[in-house]
């Protein structure tokens, strides 16, 4: 007989549960007292539904009518997101103290307050797509960048989230931007601050923490940090500026490394690829690593520069 049977299953529940009684903080077994993670996930996909109206449709609706679809969608996306806010708000130090009844009114005003920006949201959202469509000579069309570009749902979804941020709603803001990290792998903090015209190109493995500034008709590419020179302070540093502040019109080329709150890149400028800096750069200037010098090697003999390879260009590999 194998060695998985009733007995054993439920030995192995009564141990867990158990351990469960601990004092460690994942310990806690209530599921009904926070947000939803897969619940917040919804309801970002129906904030893109409501911010992109025809590119994601949510088949849900079958009614073809704008205004009566889109006040489904709406009435449908605030009873989700009050609920979850409501959940949320006691992670906040200012709503701690506050009654049942008080935290209920607290949530819907803050729900009515987040959708009267959406407007503004869509307006800034569309001088992204703007941004990308003229920055990037391999896009076809603009609905293709709408449909497929990671950066541009990235930064949607962050300029989503940051509207909540500034509500000061905990927890929530964050679980939106990490959704959109998980389909991206583009990291922007909520609290980041954003100007318009903002083009991700590629974006894979971009990191924007939460106290960056960015201005507006900037351009990132792959690879790009704008973090915090250290952490170890841990929540000392908490409500500090610990990264960068990027001002207009600065283009950030792949796996550039802009660290510090002191750190200002001034208008104008551009930053090469796989630059690190920690200190702040003048308006209009260019910032490139110098040339590193190539090693190339014939396998069983020894490493030569550059500058003999060119003798015999025949055989030669870069490793």
């Amino acid at each position: 007989m194998g060695s998985i049977t009733v007995s054993s299953v439920s030995r192995i529940v009564e141990s867990i549960l158990v351990d469960y009684e601990g004092d460690k903080t994942i310990d806690y077994v209530n599921p009904l007292d926070k947000p939803h993670k897969a619940e917040v996930t919804v309801i970002v996909d129906k904030l893109l539904n409501i911010v992109y109206p025809g590119y994601f449709r949510d088949k849900s609706y079958k009614v073809y009518n704008t205004r009566t679809n889109l006040a489904a969608l709406v009435e449908d996306v605030i009873y989700r997101l009050n609920k979850q806010v409501r959940l949320a708000l006691p992670y906040g130090e200012e709503y701690r103290e506050l009654s049942d009844e008080e935290l209920n009114d607290a949530s819907e005003d803050i729900v009515v307050e987040y959708f009267a920006k959406l407007p503004g949201v869509r307006g800034i959202v569309e001088t992204d797509l703007i941004a990308a469509y003229e920055g990037d000579p391999a896009a076809g069309c603009k609905e293709e960048i709408i449909l497929a570009y990671p950066g541009l749902m990235a930064s949607t979804v962050n300029r989503l989230a940051h509207e909540l941020y500034l509500l000061k709603v905990p927890l929530i803001p964050r679980l939106m931007t990490e959704y959109a990290h998980a389909v991206t792998g583009i990291d922007i903090h909520p609290g980041a601050t954003i100007g318009k015209n903002f083009f991700i190109d590629h974006g894979t493995g971009i990191v924007i923490g939460e106290s960056t500034i960015i201005g507006d008709n900037v351009k990132i590419y792959q690879g790009v940090t704008l973090g915090a020179l250290s952490t170890r302070g841990g929540h000392i540093l908490k409500n500090l500026k610990r990264h960068p502040t990027i001002e207009n019109n600065v283009t950030i080329y792949s796996g550039a490394s802009i660290l510090g709150g002191d750190t200002v890149v001034g208008e104008g400028s551009v930053i090469g690829g796989n630059v690190f800096i920690t200190k702040s750069v003048p308006a209009g200037t260019t910032v490139s690593v110098k040339n590193q010098e190539l090693i190339f090697k014939k396998a069983g003999s020894r490493g030569i520069a550059k500058k003999e390879i060119e003798q015999d260009e025949s055989w030669y590999y870069v490793i």
